[in-house]
């Protein structure tokens, strides 16, 4: 058993540490809350129309509002798979006793400590993916968080639901109810425009599925946890939540010949089986109504941002969107140039994605497998997450078993596990709110306490080089 004096950090230096670099950074402040957009009827229905067909008037609006009231509320498809929660039945109350401020274990509880905040996790694999998707599941699953799984299009519809049986099989993700998939699944190609669509597409499902989380999260097959959920939320939970992760710049390079020109058709958004990628003969010329900004795939973005860029009523996200359409770099780009082009949330912003990767390379379908130096690095970086692994990668079982304490097939152990030390664990739940930090959470402080507080926070944010 991890005793007190070697497997815990000090709760309340933690607070006191990232407060005190918060108040030296001058952290921006928190956005207006965003107003849903009002439904105003079309000016093709005059009064006389009303006036004279009252009742196909009012059956007609009665259908277009049924009809969108059932494609904006359900998260799943038509297809057979079954559903993992069920609205009739609250989560377990052994999980959910209360809604209070988190509790350390060994610590004091102390009434001013931060409520801790949840994770909106969209994992997405593809054909041969089913293991891993399973695997990251279990590495990052908190009951705190949601989860949302999809396995694209390459996959088999036999893989999917298997997926859904592996899921309902684990009585912890019946009992929070926090883990979904999407049925009908989407084509997501490496390039091209297909992966901001589906990133924006389960953004929106995850939106309408919890009203609780405050930053989401895009993971795939190739990223892997370097912290437990206990350090990530406990370490967050000091933070703003209006604060966005995203690495930022606005020096285009290289990119701007093979990226940005170059027009590419993406036949993921108009063709319901997957077809070749191809380029246009032409190239176009940067835009001036806006400043470009080119970035990184993986980010974590808060709610607020991803709410404006879904809901909101600016239309700058809309106009991005179109224009990165047909780009080959989409995802890496559409979400710094937004962000840096909103006053509203360009102040916001940290040029850190909290992730370890080698650095830019080309994407490649089978990265090599890291080895123990990789491993020593990523430790001493910092980083929540890691990219660029296989999914047999013997690293990552290293991971599981000296960082994440993670047994095969067993999610990783937390302050709301009450069994005894073993694979069974978890078999016994208390209050998700408590949380169980280990000593790694102290390199993730490290590095948030020198982001926010070495002087450059701010001169790095947006800066039009």
């Amino acid at each position: 058993m991890l005793s007190p004096s070697s497997s815990t950090i000090n709760h309340h230096t933690h607070r006191l540490t990232l407060q005190e670099a918060m108040q030296h950074s001058d952290p921006p402040p928190q956005p207006p809350p965003q107003q849903p957009p009002l439904l105003s009827s079309s000016s093709s229905f005059s009064s006389s129309l009303f006036k004279d067909h009252p009742t196909i008037f009012a059956s007609s609006l009665f259908a277009l509002l049924l009809l969108f009231i059932t494609l904006s509320s359900s998260p799943y498809s038509s297809s057979p798979l079954p559903s993992l929660s069920s609205a009739t039945r609250p989560p377990d109350p052994f999980l959910f006793p209360t809604r209070q401020s988190h509790r350390v274990v060994y610590h004091d509880n102390n009434s001013s400590d931060p409520t801790p905040p949840s994770l909106a996790y969209l994992i997405s694999g593809s054909k041969g993916d089913l293991g891993p998707i399973v695997r990251l599941l279990h590495a990052t699953y908190h009951p705190r968080n949601q989860y949302l799984l999809h396995l694209d299009r390459f996959a088999s519809d036999s893989d999917r639901d298997k997926l859904a049986l592996k899921v309902i099989s684990e009585p912890i993700f019946r009992a929070a109810q926090n883990v979904h998939l999407i049925g009908k699944a989407d084509i997501v190609y490496p390039k091209g425009s297909s992966p901001i669509s589906f990133t924006l597409h389960g953004a929106s499902i995850l939106l309408r599925l919890s009203a609780n989380w405050d930053w989401f999260i895009s993971l795939t097959v190739n990223d892997y946890p370097l912290l437990n959920q206990d350090d990530l939320l406990h370490i967050m939970s000091f933070l703003p939540k209006d604060l966005n992760f995203v690495n930022h710049s606005s020096y285009i390079g290289w990119k701007e010949a093979k990226r940005l020109k170059p027009v590419i058709v993406d036949p993921g958004l108009y063709r319901s089986e997957p077809n070749v990628m191809f380029y246009a003969a032409q190239k176009r010329v940067l835009p001036n109504a806006y400043r470009l900004f080119t970035g990184a795939s993986f980010n974590i973005l808060s709610r607020n941002f991803m709410e404006f860029c879904i809901v909101g009523i600016d239309n700058l996200p809309r106009t991005l969107l179109m224009y990165f359409a047909n780009t080959a770099s989409s995802l890496s780009d559409y979400f710094p140039t937004v962000i840096c082009n909103s006053r509203q949330f360009n102040k916001t912003i940290l040029n850190h994605n909290l992730l370890y990767a080698n650095g830019d390379t080309p994407l490649k379908e089978k990265p090599p497998p890291h080895n123990s130096n990789d491993f020593d690095v990523m430790v001493q970086n910092g980083a929540a997450f890691a990219t660029g692994f296989r999914s047999d990668d013997p690293i990552l079982d290293r991971i599981d078993r000296e960082i994440l304490k993670r047994h095969w097939g067993k999610v990783v152990p937390g302050g709301w596990c009450l069994g005894g030390f073993g694979n069974d664990t978890c078999s016994v739940w208390g209050d998700a709110d408590i949380l169980r930090p280990s000593p790694r959470a102290r390199s993730l402080e490290k590095l948030l306490v020198g982001l926010l507080s070495n002087g450059t926070f701010h001169s790095r944010q947006c800066i039009y080089e």
